[in-house]
């Protein structure tokens, strides 16, 4: 039985995959341009990539975004995510302030949902998911390979290992060599399906991988990137082409 993670009036893990648009601007006023122009094409949730402010380590910062965010979105559910520079985002930052970061977020009340990446340590993990629970505000625990695409089993147990320490939601990205790149992916999601009750998001980057951020709801990936502006990631497409292709498939497959 599935358990979708629920964020106001958003249901990830139910039916048709869900669409996040990233906001990935260096300051307030050109987060908040963001923002209005994103909400222009209804996504279902926005991220907010916090390692791109140029503000970024500082809680209260952070916090102040969220606040205004939030006023503009209004029920748009925010996904706080500092991507570190090791994982492809913007910068790099010491694991007590990544951990301060997001505890403090957390604490706010501002964050509908938070990313933590599953390798920064287990304990600095373990820490957040507690504040972050504490709140009631879900983790979306994440690994990003901008360069390769693991094997099968390998993704297996990143996955597992993200649902063994608790996360609502698992996330894990790839890079493919080959078109075979992708097919490992896609089996990957289609295997974890199977294996949690808890919602996936999986994606082969890139043009090659493409395909895999169309095709979700197939093999159980249940939300996409899409992009009002500019990407976070390699291969994210329109948001608004993206609602159409998803809308088709979902009724291509009788939901």
């Amino acid at each position: 039985m599935k358990q979708p993670v629920i964020v106001r009036n958003t249901r990830i893990g139910d039916g048709i995959p869900k669409i996040c648009v990233p906001i990935v601007e260096k300051d307030f006023p050109s987060i908040l341009t963001a923002a209005r122009n994103l909400k222009s094409s209804c996504p279902d949730l926005a991220e907010w990539r916090c390692d791109h402010f140029d503000q970024a380590e500082e809680p209260e910062a952070a916090v102040r975004v969220l606040q205004a965010l939030h006023e503009i979105l209004e029920d748009i559910p925010i996904l706080f995510t500092f991507r570190t520079k090791a994982e492809g985002g913007e910068k790099e930052i010491a694991a007590a302030s990544y951990e301060r970061l997001n505890c403090q977020v957390a604490a706010s009340g501002l964050a509908d949902l938070i990313d933590v990446e599953i390798f920064t340590g287990d304990d600095t993990v373990r820490s957040i998911l507690a504040a972050a629970h504490r709140a009631n505000v879900p983790v979306v625990a994440s690994n990003h390979h901008f360069h390769e695409t693991p094997a099968q089993e390998t993704l297996l147990e990143i996955l597992t290992k993200m649902d063994q320490m608790g996360a609502d939601i698992l996330k894990i990205a790839v890079m493919p060599q080959s078109r075979k790149d992708v097919l490992t992916l896609l089996s990957a999601t289609e295997e974890m399906d199977l294996r949690t009750a808890k919602p996936l998001i999986t994606m082969s980057m890139g043009p090659v991988g493409m395909i895999s951020r169309l095709c979700g709801e197939v093999f159980g990936s249940a939300l996409t990137f899409g992009t009002v502006g500019k990407a976070s990631a390699p291969g994210q497409i329109d948001a608004k082409d993206l609602a159409s292709v998803l809308q088709l498939i979902h009724k291509s497959m009788g939901n």
